[in-house]
């Protein structure tokens, strides 16, 4: 006997979830065992977070929860709950660049590009933790994204370019 689209629905449990994503409340039908990964860029269209290892290995797909960086191709949207997500698509205000990114630009850090936008969100979780960092304290930060083009050295410039930006006006990231 054939299933029905309902049936498949039920039996991979999916439910309504409430979403609230750089400050803006969304309502997905989703499995709760789903990547959030997969809900940010298949069901609601926000493709700036990459997909690369699918492991939570190469920081490609990192965002915030809760102003915490996270990998969200490990992270099951049942599992966010009410907390607050921000992806890179969440960092510029008004069509302005968040100083994180206005220093990638700058310092033309990406050669392919593909792995800066959890680069970025890496470094933003740095600078809101340390407003100062050293370069050790940005290497052990950043250890965990990887960039097949090595632009590293570009890396830890932008970043301190942009925690010098921050500063001077008295900012956090």
């Amino acid at each position: 006997m054939r299933e029905s689209r309902r049936d498949r629905n039920i039996f991979h449990g999916k439910i309504m979830i409430e979403l609230t994503i750089n400050d803006k409340r969304y309502r997905v039908e989703a499995d709760a065992a789903m990547p959030l990964l997969w809900v940010l860029r298949d069901l609601l269209g926000l493709h700036g977070t990459k997909y690369a290892c699918g492991t939570g290995v190469c920081g490609s797909c990192t965002v915030h929860i809760d102003g915490e960086p996270v990998r969200s191709c490990v992270v099951p949207v049942g599992s966010v709950g009410k907390s607050r997500v921000l992806t890179i698509e969440g960092l510029a205000v008004e069509g302005a660049l968040h100083p994180v990114q206005q220093a990638w630009v700058t310092e033309n850090v990406a050669q392919c590009g593909y792995c800066q936008p959890g680069q970025i969100m890496s470094a933003v979780a740095l600078l809101n933790r340390n407003a100062r960092p050293t370069d050790d304290e940005i290497d052990q930060a950043m250890n965990g994204n990887l960039c097949r083009c090595g632009t590293y050295h570009r890396i830890r410039k932008a970043i301190k370019l942009a925690s010098q930006a921050l500063n001077e006006r008295g900012e956090s990231a």
